[in-house]
């Protein structure tokens, strides 16, 4: 498979280093590996969504009983979640990590996943979301540190855009 489990690895780890004891997760081909690390870890809480936006009253309940939580999801899934987005989690101050695998940009191979990634930055920027495209496994310790603080900090959504050159290898 040409999904990266060296940069998935990565960025379980620092999940982890960061606090997150929860994620959510419908299946998607840029997350598999992750999705199977937090289902073998004994540490780990994985939810399996039946739809994105359920991710974020995952990720608020977690909030609310003190658990650090981020939410595994494609760009496609990140537009399917903008009701829940705007009308709970910035509403009620719910900090949502969002870690977002980058679809349809520089590179897509696939049409159907074209349409997504042309509006997924400028949808983050107009609704305010801080948000940092990680393209080496390198920046990924720092980043997602940093994304959880901001996130737990602010009690907003951050975003973490997983770009195909850290996710994918050919």
């Amino acid at each position: 498979m040409p999904v990266s489990l060296n940069s998935s690895k990565a960025i379980y780890a620092a999940l982890k280093a960061s606090g997150i004891r929860l994620v959510s997760a419908l299946p998607e081909t840029w997350l598999v590996h992750l999705i199977r690390m937090a289902e073998d870890d004994p540490e780990m809480t994985l939810v399996r969504l039946a739809k994105e936006e359920e991710g974020v009253g995952i990720s608020a309940g977690a909030h609310f009983a003190g658990v650090g939580s981020a939410m595994l999801m494609q760009n496609h899934g990140f537009l399917a979640s903008i009701n829940g987005i705007v009308s709970f989690a910035f509403l009620y101050r719910i900090p949502l990590l969002m870690l977002i695998s980058y679809r349809g940009s520089f590179g897509e191979k696939d049409p159907w996943q074209t349409q997504g990634g042309g509006v997924t930055e400028p949808l983050l920027r107009a609704l305010g979301i801080p948000y940092f495209c990680l393209q080496t496994v390198e920046s990924v310790p720092l980043r997602i540190r940093q994304a959880h603080e901001l996130c737990a900090s602010s009690l907003q959504p951050v975003a973490l855009l997983l770009t195909r050159d850290l996710m994918w290898e050919e």
